[in-house]
This record gives structure tokens, sequence and C-alpha cells, in this order.
């Protein structure tokens, strides 16, 4: 992945990630388990489901120290199961 995070933030940096998943009790247990390997901290999501309820987003905000932090938390969260989208 080669973005230009670093050109457009100061890092460390308080991010928030919008993660697009099917509508599953596990989402949020999941992205908060893939968070805690790439980035340890308390973590507080904020859910909204879909107006159908087939899918929710989970919102979360995240210190990120680098570019490559950044990209190796998308490329980590898009990677499970019941994600869809990041955001």
């Amino acid at each position: 992945m080669e973005t230009n995070f670093d050109k457009l933030l100061d890092f460390p940096c308080q991010q928030t990630f919008k993660i697009m998943g099917v509508a599953h009790e596990r989402l949020p247990d999941d992205v908060i388990a893939c968070l805690q390997i790439h980035a340890p901290g308390d973590y507080i999501p904020k859910i909204k489901p879909s107006p159908k309820g087939n899918y929710h987003s989970v919102s979360l905000s995240v210190t990120v120290t680098s570019k490559d932090h950044m990209e190796i938390l998308y490329k980590e969260l898009a990677a499970l199961e019941l994600v869809r989208v990041v955001l």
C-alpha cells in the first residue's frame, strides 16, 4: 500500500476509523482484538446499524504513530472476515 499519509498528517495523531461490516455480534470484538495487536488501548466503539439492519458501522478513535502504522491498521482491519469496508 503506497499512500500519502505522511504528507497529510503529523504523527503521532488520533485517527477515527469507520469499519463497516456484516451485522454480527462478533464484529466489534473482532475489530477491537485486531486493534489490540497493532495499537493497544482502551477502545469504546460506536456502533450504528444500517437502515435495513444487514450491516453495522463501528467507529473508533486510534492513536496512529506513523504512515506505516496507519497502512498496517487499514490492511489488517480490512482483512477481518466480517469487515466489508474500512474508512
